[in-house]
Parts: C-alpha cells; structure tokens; sequence
C-alpha cells in the first residue's frame, strides 16, 4: 500500500503502535496486513491535495525553550525528539547576534542557534519526506529593524545553503506541495513566506495571559469555530504563562484538552488547526490525539 493511500484506520492503528513500542522501550509494532504509519510520518496517510487548513497539526509554543529555570522554559525535548513525536508546527524565536540567529524566550537563550534548529528539520524530513514542518519565525530579545532581520536571514538562505530546505511562497501550498520542506510563516515584516497572523488566512487564539481556568474555555471555543466555520488556517494556543510557570500551567490544561479530544462531541472532527503546546510529551498519548482528527487518506 502506499504510504500516500493508507486509510485512517491505519494512521491510528500506526500512530498507537508507535507510542505503544516508545513507552515500552522497543520497536513500535507492526501491522500484518498493511503498512504502519507512526508518529514519524503520520501525514503520509493524508492525501497530497488536501489543503494545510484543513488538517489538526500537532504543534510546540515556543519550541526551543528549555533553559532559563521554570518562568522561561516551555519545552522538555529537542526540536528533534518534538517532530519524531509527531509535531509538525514550531515556533522559533530568534535574536540577532552578528550574522546568525540565536534562540531565545526572553531574554534567557536557549543554549542552540537557528542553524541547530534547521539541521534537526533538514534531517528529519530526509528520512520522512512524506512529511512537512510548519515554521514560525520571529523576532525576539532585540530590536533590529526588519531590513536587519531579513538580511540575516537571507545569510542562512544563501550563505549558509539552507535555501532548499524552506518553502518561501507567500500562499499556503497543499499538502502535496510542502512535503519536505520547511514551510515559513513570516512574523516579521522582513521576511518571505507566509504572512503570519494575517487575518485572511490564520484564525488565531493566543491568549498567553489566560490562567488556566479561563484559557481552556478559549481553547474549546477555538476547535468549535474550527469545525464549524472552516475556511482559514486556525491556530489555538493551549499555552499560557499567567499566574504559574508553563509547566504548571501545562499541567492543568493539557489534560482537559486530551480528554476533549477523546471525547464524544469532538470524536469524528478534522481540520482543527495548529495546536501549539507547552510540555505535550508529559501527556502520554496527547499528539497521537490530535494526529487521529485528520481527514482519511
């Protein structure tokens, strides 16, 4: 069976086996009759001319932040182990530092260099070209006009060789047409690629001052609107920094939007957006959730 025609029953039956074989410390299992598709490359099962807002995209909010002690940190894996994970959405802040990018929450730097972020995409899509990574870029702890931010941007483009890595076009392409690339969501004036937040595409709920009694609601909110007035490329932020650390605030909501998802209202719902997470790996099964609300292949 080609990996581009697997039925949606195989994506979960993949997608389970993959998480199953990971909690276990073996090899995810393997179907008998038909090819299994896991977290690493759950969008082969979806067909390439389906359109990117019409997909649930599991996603990371600000996904290089693990250093900086508990009020800057977001994340507890790598860019790396997020996309074997199955996220496809991250959200890369960058601040200038001579001609490169370094990767900041804050004003706490995250120990990497958008150059490390880059490698861990180029490698991975090489070994799952079935798939595609969503990116965020913006600015981030400095001050630099947009002129500045593009020219050093366009040094890893051509300088640096990343060029063939990215997809620049200012319209969302098709599925079809983002595997293997990075496709760019510009949050900077300066930049190519897709408008981010541009209110004729994106649908957007970040409400990061939320505590989390009153974020969740919004969340809930956000995949109804989804579902029920499709159309643009929605975004629903689960984080927020309000009140606690995020990891705490992860804590309460992660759950709340697991239990969601797997509920019977949301059952047979796709095309729920990008959902940006803090801590998604300390919800086991959380991201194979959100990879289940996608159409069938």
């Amino acid at each position: 069976m080609s990996p581009y025609t697997a039925t949606r029953r195989t994506l979960l039956t993949g997608a389970l086996a993959a998480a199953t074989g990971v909690l276990l410390g073996g090899a995810p299992a393997r179907a008998a009759s038909a090819r299994v598709l896991g977290t690493r490359d759950w969008m082969g099962g979806i067909a390439g001319a389906t359109a990117l807002r019409d997909l649930t995209i599991p996603g990371t909010h600000d996904s290089g932040a693990r250093h900086g002690g508990p009020w800057a940190e977001c994340q507890d894996t790598t860019v790396a182990q997020q996309l074997d994970s199955g996220i496809r959405f991250l959200d890369v802040r960058c601040r200038i530092t001579g001609d490169a990018f370094a990767i900041h929450h804050g004003a706490a730097y995250q120990n990497m260099m958008f150059g490390d972020v880059l490698a861990a995409c180029r490698d991975f899509l090489a070994a799952h070209p079935s798939e595609t990574v969503l990116m965020r870029v913006k600015q981030e702890y400095s001050q630099e006009s947009d002129a500045a931010f593009r020219q050093v941007f366009d040094r890893y483009l051509d300088a640096k060789g990343w060029r063939p890595l990215f997809r620049l076009d200012p319209a969302l392409p098709d599925l079809g047409g983002a595997r293997g690339k990075v496709v760019l969501l510009a949050d900077n004036g300066g930049l190519p690629g897709v408008r981010y937040a541009d209110p004729e595409v994106f649908d957007i709920q970040d409400d990061y001052m939320a505590e989390p009694f009153a974020k969740y609601p919004k969340t809930e909110a956000q995949f109804r609107k989804a579902v029920r007035q499709p159309g643009k490329l929605f975004m629903n932020y689960v984080s927020t920094s309000a009140l606690m650390p995020p990891r705490w605030n992860a804590d309460r909501l992660n759950p709340r939007v697991h239990a969601f998802l797997d509920g019977p209202e949301a059952a047979d719902w796709t095309g729920l957006g990008i959902v940006p997470l803090d801590y998604p790996a300390t919800r086991p099964g959380l991201v194979e959730s959100l990879i289940r609300h996608n159409p069938a292949g």
